[in-house]
């Protein structure tokens, strides 16, 4: 049995050891069994839950929620942020004092204690050591900034994520300075779409962690920002699309041009694009220019839910499978980025479709990506009608059902 966590007045966090822990899938409140929990990986977080109560089983089994610790101590849920490479299996319980709070954008899975451990509701999906927490944030990163800031004093790019690096602790701007890995490079400020999470501009209420890009970059900003990192970088990608700018692929004809630069001096390393490849003419232009490999961005391949959670202007779900059809036949590594969300992710008729959307595009990668959103808040806009079998069990089925697709959770170098 794992027991509830607690968070108290004073920032401690405790266990009830009468009170039994509860996870969440979607609307319902569930037992979690050893096979969806771990110990607490390195690189994992706890966060207290603002607002909320704990809830878990009294000694009569029954659905209890807490609001003090005992000596009339205030109690506040608390959860774990998950590092890359881990894919959570529960939401956190909790009951909310105030109904009209929308907790920040982070991806909350439940936790627990037992045998004098913390665990938490997750499976591991990937190799964890590129996006380690240890990696990153060093005493030596405002340097390798401020060297790098005097090598290219006018582009813009590298000024935007020297701020990343430092303001949002971005590891994939940070990459950039340290030369390695995959390093993003923002390029374009519009959407086409309006994502209920979407983390660099406010939407449907929902208040954005992060500023999004306010300029476009020229060709020869990218272009020499994006040779730098191949030509120097340890197993080096560029990916455009960041968590700070809008969709990039509306910015193609600039992107194409910079890839061609790109091309003409380095044949090393991946260039990447993470988009949600609604413009398919501009995914052509990306694609025939020399791009390597294309995460597309996806919460559910049902067009209805598609089109709820994404809320897309000017295209649809068939424009997205159109551009991964095109750019796997191309030879391009098509991912998909499914934002996870359990209750929803595993539901019977997601799988249904996202195995069809799979098999039928050329997809090549599923990468598991935990979805940023309050749990309360969307299912206000996908209530349960019928429950989930289960992450780990969804997880089992995809592997069965598409044995030549990888499961992972962030890109891999593809060249």
């Amino acid at each position: 049995m794992y027991f509830t966590l607690y968070a108290n007045d004073k920032g401690e966090v405790w266990e009830y050891p009468d009170m039994a822990m509860l996870g969440r899938s979607g609307n319902t409140w569930l037992v979690p069994v050893e096979r969806e929990m771990i110990p607490l990986p390195k690189g994992a977080s706890l966060v207290a839950l603002p607002g909320c109560l704990p809830v878990g089983l009294n000694a009569k089994e029954e659905i209890f929620c807490r609001e003090e610790e005992g000596r009339g101590r205030k109690v506040t849920a608390v959860a774990a942020l998950l590092p890359q490479g881990f894919t959570r299996t529960l939401l956190p319980a909790f009951v909310k004092k105030d109904k009209g709070l929308n907790l920040p954008l982070y991806g909350y899975a439940a936790v627990g204690f037992k045998d004098e451990k913390i665990y938490v509701a997750a499976v591991k999906t990937d190799n964890v050591r590129k996006w380690h927490p240890v990696y990153y944030n060093t005493e030596g990163l405002g340097a390798r900034i401020n060297k790098m800031l005097k090598k290219y004093p006018q582009n813009r790019i590298l000024r935007q994520l020297a701020y990343c690096s430092l303001a949002y602790s971005c590891f994939t701007a940070q990459n950039i300075f340290y030369q390695r890995w995959e390093g993003g490079i923002p390029t374009m400020p519009a959407c086409n779409a309006g994502c209920l999470g979407c983390i660099s501009e406010e939407h449907a209420g929902v208040r954005s962690p992060q500023n999004r890009l306010t300029f476009k970059p020229t060709v020869e900003e990218i272009s020499e920002l994006g040779i730098e990192h191949l030509e120097n970088a340890r197993e080096g990608i560029i990916s455009f699309g960041q968590g700070c700018e809008g969709e990039p692929s509306l910015n193609a004809k600039v992107l194409a041009s910079a890839i061609k630069i790109i091309r003409k001096h380095t044949d090393k390393g991946t260039i990447n694009i993470n988009t949600n490849a609604g413009y398919t003419e501009g995914i052509k232009m990306l694609t025939d220019a020399g791009l390597d490999a294309m995460r597309v961005t996806i919460f559910s391949c049902i067009p209805g839910n598609y089109n709820l959670y994404h809320r897309p202007k000017g295209y649809s779900l068939e424009d997205v499978k159109k551009s991964i059809r095109y750019a796997a036949n191309k030879g391009v590594k098509v991912a998909l980025n499914l934002l996870v969300f359990p209750g929803i992710t595993d539901r019977e008729e997601e799988i249904e479709a996202l195995l069809s959307l799979v098999e039928e595009n050329g997809v090549y990668m599923i990468q598991m990506r935990n979805l940023n959103i309050d749990p309360d808040y969307i299912m206000g806009y996908f209530p349960a009608r019928a429950n989930g079998i289960g992450m780990v069990e969804f997880i089992n089925i995809v592997k069965k059902e598409l044995p030549g697709v990888k499961i992972g959770s962030y890109t891999h170098p593809v060249r």
